[in-house]
């Protein structure tokens, strides 16, 4: 599988990574077999997946415990692992408890990439912990970025990043040291396009998008919005009054939404291939996209994601593509944090 370069680190990771927030099982995914697990991570080695992609916060540390059960026995070369430390546990001596707790749940002696996952504010803090003092007091970025450049001098992290940071976040870093910013990213989210992308683009941080198929929307699965679930209709492309789940408020942007579907089911239809194939050749025809992360419950969906990897789209394609999701892209605006009001943008 072809790789694309981090500028800042030096390090290449796969076109495709594999998200593994549904490892361990939970409350928004349902159970998942660690045998399955086992076998997407094999099978992503195998297919030339260098990258794998977790998070403490996913299924309470199941996530990080599953794959590194899952990478047992793989040769720590043939793989880079990326995980997220939550903004509530960012302060300097935390932080550094919470590395090592994830070294131990993943069973390596290092994590390639250690992110903060949310930037540093009460807002975001309290979608992480109940706790009113860290809600009301939340840490310094300088205080996490010393712990983390601690965690790198102790050869624990080798390169340290940021997710969900718009620009205003990335400023208060020294843009060098910060090796990626793992963003939201496909037909339907294109915020990052707006300012955030391109700043990282040109300052040399890698940029690791998730969300890729928006939880199966871009898959194809569901007909009608109805038929959507509940936990991957919270998005401010829906109307909040659809599902007590939804907490944006807002009106959303369903009738941009279902044209841009609809275009984009012609397109499947014109070339007959699709959605999900669709969705992830369009994201890698952006050059500034490191490294797309699709999630793969078994064997069979990672191979069908791979597939979408060994061929681009033809220039007309894209272009046609950019133009039917505009409009949605315009209505949802410059904001990329999608299960929040655009006035309480968790990444602002």
């Amino acid at each position: 599988m072809l790789k694309r370069l981090c500028k800042n680190s030096g390090i290449e990771l796969s076109l495709l990574g594999t998200g593994c927030w549904a490892f361990g099982g939970g409350e928004y995914w349902g159970a998942q077999n660690q045998d399955d697990a086992d076998n997407v991570i094999h099978g992503s080695v195998d297919l030339g997946i260098n990258y794998f992609d977790t998070a403490e916060a996913y299924n309470e540390g199941r996530g990080e415990s599953s794959l590194g059960k899952a990478l047992k026995g793989v040769p720590r070369d043939r793989f880079m692992i990326g995980t997220k430390i939550n903004p509530s546990n960012c302060y300097k001596e935390t932080l550094i408890r919470h590395c090592e707790a994830s070294l131990k749940r993943l069973q390596t002696d290092y994590i390639d990439l250690y992110m903060v996952h949310w930037p540093l504010h009460s807002h975001s803090i309290r979608h992480f912990t109940n706790d009113i003092h860290r809600i009301e007091n939340p840490p310094e970025i300088s205080e996490a970025i010393e712990a983390l450049r601690e965690l790198k001098q102790q050869g624990k992290i080798r390169y340290f990043g940021v997710s969900n940071f718009s620009c205003n976040w990335i400023k208060k870093m020294t843009l060098e040291e910060i090796a990626v910013n793992e963003l939201p990213y496909n037909l339907l989210c294109r915020a990052i396009e707006y300012d955030t992308l391109p700043l990282c683009e040109e300052n040399g941080i890698g940029i690791i998008g998730y969300m890729a198929l928006l939880q199966g929307i871009l898959a194809d699965i569901y007909p009608e919005f109805e038929d959507i679930p509940v936990w991957q209709r919270r998005t401010r492309h829906f109307n909040s009054k659809r599902t007590k789940e939804c907490r944006h408020g807002e009106g959303g942007a369903e009738e941009e939404t279902a044209i841009a579907l609809k275009g984009i089911r012609r397109v499947c239809k014109e070339t007959g291939l699709p959605m999900a194939e669709i969705a992830i050749r369009w994201i890698l025809e952006n050059d500034a996209i490191t490294c797309t992360l699709v999630g793969s419950r078994n064997v069979s969906e990672l191979s069908a994601n791979v597939k979408a990897v060994n061929a681009p789209l033809s220039e007309e394609i894209k272009a046609e593509l950019d133009q039917i999701t505009l409009p949605l892209m315009e209505k949802l605006g410059n904001h990329f944090d999608y299960y929040e009001s655009a006035e309480n943008d968790r990444t602002l």
